[in-house]
């Protein structure tokens, strides 16, 4: 990437919001994960595991706070000790927490999650049913919703009723209220009941969102195999006619981009990796804070690229400490990157 490519990438960050700006209303679930004390283990070897705030929408309205913008979460805990913790967690990074909501008979969820050795992710989740799973319409926030410019969400949500309804009608009101509808499917196999009930509930909403973030593993499981890294894969499978913008994101590569009008590639920034948890949701909370404060940059090629980059740098910047909460940044740890990348 051009140095005076990374230096333009402060500008959609350089304003800041102001305070009373209409939020990004992240809906979905929020849990503990509980993490190897040291890496690179499966769950059976880790001696030891210390708990940390989890759940990816939680994180994305947390990373555009930290950013500096307006967000607010939506969704149930526990009437537990972690439940209050969570809730807390998001008031202390200046999340408008009013639209949680606590379940008196099921416990926040927990999801026992490490990075092993050879790569791969390891998941094992305690929700049967979880506080989160048993969210009702009845209780949504309609007022906050309403208020959203952006509503994101992305499909755990959906495995479950009550829940499932109650995504739908807060999607409604949003999309009725006039927000920008954000999707990250986020794909956790092991919570459906089978691979084709996943494929079929992420794609039973695809339609409906003006903005998609999906990952290569994750077009590979939706389109049945076919290659990820191919621009008409996702062109001719997972573009849809009201789609303003679908990002691919590829890790430390960076991400491609796809709009009606124009695509293209925005390389990573580079680090030395530490931990990847949490890094596709700071892209997310990256890009959802540009376009908070410049609705129209998916338009602009050149200005879109320059919101991809700042993105890219959120998830670097996340990946060099452990953690998904603890490690998302500030705008300054951001541009900072953004500038020694440069030189």
């Amino acid at each position: 990437m051009a140095a005076d490519d990374s230096n333009d990438a402060s500008s959609c960050a350089n304003g800041q919001p102001p305070v009373n700006s209409s939020p990004v209303v992240c809906f979905g679930e929020m849990l503990i994960d509980f993490v190897p004390t040291i890496a690179g283990v499966s769950l059976a070897e880790a001696p030891a595991f210390e708990k940390a705030p989890g759940g990816a929408p939680a994180n994305v309205a947390v990373g555009i706070s930290r950013l500096g913008g307006s967000a607010a979460f939506v969704g149930k805990v526990g009437d537990d000790e972690f439940g209050y913790m969570l809730a807390n967690i998001l008031k202390q990074d200046n999340v408008d927490n009013s639209g949680v909501r606590y379940d008196h008979n099921a416990r926040t969820a927990l999801a026992f999650v490490t990075n092993r050795a050879d790569g791969e992710r390891e998941f094992l989740f305690f929700r049967h049913p979880s506080a989160d799973m048993l969210l009702h319409e009845s209780e949504l926030d309609v007022e906050l919703i309403s208020k959203a410019k952006i509503f994101h969400y992305g499909s755990i949500s959906l495995i479950d009723e009550p829940c499932k309804s109650a995504h739908l009608a807060a999607m409604k009101i949003a999309k009725n209220s006039g927000s920008v509808l954000s999707y990250d499917p986020n794909l956790r196999l092991p919570l459906w009941p089978s691979a084709e009930a996943a494929r079929e509930g992420i794609m039973s909403i695809w339609d409906q969102a003006d903005i998609i973030k999906i990952s290569e593993e994750e077009i590979a499981f939706l389109t049945g195999g076919m290659d990820p890294n191919d621009d008409n894969v996702v062109l001719d499978n997972l573009f849809h006619p009201n789609l303003k913008l679908l990002i691919v994101t590829e890790g430390s590569a960076g991400c491609r981009y796809f709009t009606k009008e124009f695509k293209g590639r925005v390389a990573g920034v580079k680090v030395k990796p530490v931990d990847t948890t949490g890094a596709g949701d700071a892209f997310v909370g990256g890009i959802l804070y540009c376009l908070a404060s410049d609705p129209d940059l998916y338009k602009d090629e050149e200005r879109l690229r320059e919101a991809l980059l700042f993105a890219n740098a959120c998830g670097a910047v996340t990946v060099t400490k452990r953690g998904a909460i603890p490690a998302l940044p500030t705008k300054e740890a951001v541009l900072s990157l953004l500038t020694r990348a440069a030189s």
